[in-house]
């Protein structure tokens, strides 16, 4: 899979339980072949199922671009005008299955962050950006669909607002995104991916299986009514676990616990 992914763009390093996976095409503004996001998908599902991965970290090489979204130019240069449909065909869509992730994940956003590029920010838990940030659902402008936005963009803003830049295709501000809660932080741009790393590794010394049940009830209870909400029981089981006793007598003896994930 590794070689499959380094082909279209994308890699994967693994370090102190954080995993990066970069997009490396700077030269097109780390725009992807929708090939290139299946496999970006294909590489965050490897690093869900490695026992040494807490976190996962999503970011674009050369700090111009987090991504530009399709490599148009690529697509265009297949001769072939069709282009795959939401719901339909063999592969599902790849945002989706970043999403569903059950693990954290962060996207570390630098410069231009467009189309699919936004797609693949939204579907991550948090958001760190830099000052630079250019983030725009763009695909009012080129025809395309923004299927994947059209649902999720209204979830993490107004909606008013967000049917505003999908309308327009316009950038969203920084002061937007940090009112609405969109962007957790905006810092300088020499400075956010160390900010994003202090935040993953933060992360990552928690107990694994709360912060996994964490994400799994907020994600699956979401639109649901607050008592079935309530009633859900989904992810891994902290309340027995030894990482519970451990937490707890870590806690009375004063000490760093030694979380284990079981």
């Amino acid at each position: 899979m590794m070689d499959l992914a380094r082909d279209h763009g994308v890699g994967l390093e693994i370090d102190r339980g954080i995993a990066w996976i970069e997009i490396n095409r700077p030269e097109r503004m780390n725009a992807l072949a929708p090939e290139g996001f299946q496999a970006l998908a294909a590489l965050a599902e490897e690093a869900e199922a490695r026992n040494d991965v807490r976190v996962i970290v999503f970011a674009g090489v050369g700090g111009r671009a987090f991504s530009a979204g399709i490599d148009i130019k690529a697509v265009l240069a297949k001769g072939d005008i069709r282009f795959p449909t939401p719901m339909k065909g063999d592969s599902r869509n790849p945002f989706e299955r970043v999403m569903e992730i059950n693990k954290p994940t962060i996207a570390c956003l630098e410069g231009v962050c467009m189309g699919a590029g936004a797609d693949l920010a939204m579907a991550c838990d948090l958001r760190l950006a830099a000052d630079t940030l250019r983030f725009a659902c763009s695909e009012a402008k080129v025809g395309m669909g923004a299927h994947f936005a059209s649902v999720v963009l209204p979830l993490l803003l107004p909606r008013p607002l967000a049917l505003e830049l999908l309308y327009t295709g316009r950038e969203m501000t920084l002061q937007e995104g940090t009112t609405h809660g969109f962007l957790n932080h905006v810092l300088p741009a020499g400075d956010v991916r160390t900010a994003v790393r202090a935040l993953a590794d933060t992360i990552a010394a928690n107990a694994p299986l709360t912060v996994r049940r964490c994400k799994e009830v907020s994600t699956k209870s979401m639109g649901m009514p607050l008592a079935a909400a309530l009633r859900l029981n989904v992810g891994p089981d902290p309340y027995n676990s030894q990482d519970r006793l451990e937490g707890m007598t870590a806690f009375v003896e004063k000490r760093a616990p030694n979380f284990r994930g079981h």
